[in-house]
């Protein structure tokens, strides 16, 4: 069980829950605190206090005051008219990030939702019923409100949920599940849509993938060296410990570990005095993307436990305060950094695809070819690799330097962050179909090399994906190979090989 405060969630556990399927909980003295900020919600409405979002309007109407007995009313209508996402829907696991974010946030009490809220919110999470939320929509601020409005259809039994790997009316699963709709009460539609768990959600499933595919990509990069004779020396601890950056001394600790006892592997001057910058600067570019990496980790883990809806309730009710906190600007920020950082990764895979497969770079069969003109062997995987790398080069504008103003001009500075943490995410895709290129082409070099001179860790590896990508003996559809090969990464972890 995970339990939730809406203080101390980590990656880790968001990874727990959305992946091994451990269960989530409220903590009690988390919920205490929901339970005192609605009494203070309750209170402004019987003494018809003038406050932005409970009995006002929202954006550019802020000023136009709701009586008392509309406040239902106002929620429901706000939720229903900004449900207007387009474009195919998030996946799943992020719809569920989704769900466990916004109520993690909601227990920080500053909100004013009543416990049922999130006791629904809950209940998705754990009978894994993940709202349909179109993935396109949102301007990152006032928070994600397009696509947490799909959320909160389901809550109210609207909208559509996926559940046991079928789409459905929401109404349907709630009631065959035993979950009672909600009828949201004064403040709580706002408090469920002014949030950044879209672009955080999004943000978090691809740090997880991204984390996976940086620690694969050194390895990878490792069964290259011993496919190209690379050079050991450039990874010498000295090296990088004179540089500073511990991201970049891990990056060549781990290199050195995975090559230990390779007899692919050369010093420099035996064949070459130095390797090109794609082999010798492995620890200089992966430890700066890795650096990146770390930034992004941190500002995630501080959003996920962030309270980011408007206003925020404080000492009880007796201090309600209207201010910006559902500006994605952190996120966006972040996002962006993900993914040059991450496109970084296959530019550099590209690179040394091109070494492994270019007669004019290395010693090696032209193209890895086992009949060199009659079989064109590995040609076109590099062309694969270029056009994944030049799409990445597109999709890494950062998104975070756009704004367009919104709501009568109100909303006239907005983050784009959900923007940029899809893009991420296709970036991560198309890196990992890179560097499952380079691993195919690897292992061949190596084949020809011969495989019983790698390094014991090499070699484990070696023997694994020889069972997902068999030996090239003659030419034949490689997509199929670049697929099963790319699938069999997001499967893998490298501390199990």
């Amino acid at each position: 069980m995970v339990t939730l405060n809406g203080n101390t969630l980590t990656l880790s556990e968001v990874k727990r829950v959305l992946f091994e399927g451990v269960k989530a909980a409220a903590s009690e003295e988390s919920m205490l605190r929901v339970k005192k900020s609605r009494e203070a919600v309750k209170r402004i409405v019987s003494e018809e206090k003038v406050i932005y979002g409970i009995n006002t309007g929202f954006g550019k109407f802020s000023d136009v005051r709701i009586d008392q007995g509309d406040v239902e009313d106002l929620q429901l209508n706000l939720i229903r008219s900004h449900a207007c996402g387009v474009g195919e829907p998030f996946p799943e696991a992020v719809s569920r990030a989704m769900l466990l974010l916004r109520a993690n946030a909601l227990l920080k009490g500053f909100s004013g939702v009543r416990p049922v809220v999130i006791e629904t919110l809950l209940a998705l999470v754990n009978k894994q019923i993940h709202p349909v939320i179109p993935q396109q929509g949102s301007l990152g601020a006032s928070g994600d409100l397009a696509p947490l409005s799909h959320l909160a259809l389901v809550l109210m039994g609207e909208g559509e949920v996926f559940s046991k790997g079928e789409r459905k009316p929401a109404l349907e699963v709630l009631v065959q599940e035993g979950i009672e709709p909600l009828t949201l009460q004064a403040k709580e539609g706002l408090a469920l849509i002014n949030g950044t768990q879209a672009m955080t959600a999004m943000g978090v499933i691809g740090y997880l993938e991204a984390e996976k595919i940086a620690y694969q990509s050194e390895l990878i990069a490792a069964v290259t060296m011993e496919g190209l004779n690379g050079i050991i020396d450039a990874f010498d601890e000295n090296i990088h410990q004179a540089r500073g950056y511990q991201q970049q001394v891990d990056t060549a600790r781990r290199v050195r570990e995975y090559l230990s006892g390779s007899s692919l592997i050369t010093r420099q001057g035996e064949i070459r005095v130095q390797d090109a910058y794609s082999i010798r600067c492995i620890p200089q570019v992966h430890g700066a993307s890795w650096q990146a990496l770390d930034y992004v980790k941190e500002k995630l883990e501080i959003e996920m436990n962030a309270a980011t809806d408007n206003p925020l309730i404080f000492e009880n009710g007796e201090s309600v305060i209207s201010g910006g906190n559902f500006h994605g600007q952190p996120i966006a920020l972040a996002m962006d950094f993900m993914k040059i950082a991450v496109a970084e990764l296959a530019n550099i895979s590209e690179r040394r695809i091109e070494r492994l497969v270019n007669p004019q770079l290395s010693d090696l069969p032209p193209f890895l070819s086992p009949e060199p003109g009659l079989q064109s062997g590995t040609m076109i995987l590099q062309y694969v690799a270029a056009s994944l790398v030049s799409e990445n080069k597109t999709l890494a504008h950062p998104a975070s330097v756009d704004s367009i103003p919104s709501s009568g001009n109100q909303e006239d500075h907005v983050s784009m962050g959900t923007i940029g943490s899809r893009h991420a995410y296709q970036i991560i895709q198309n890196v990992n179909k890179v560097l499952a290129i380079e691993l195919i082409c690897a292992l061949q070099a190596a084949e020809y090399r011969g495989s019983e001179k790698m390094a014991d860790k090499t070699k484990r590896f070696y023997e694994e994906a020889r069972k997902v990508v068999p030996s090239i003996k003659k030419d034949r559809v490689f997509s199929k190979d670049i697929e099963a090969c790319a699938s069999w990464l997001k499967e893998v972890e490298v501390d199990a090989i």
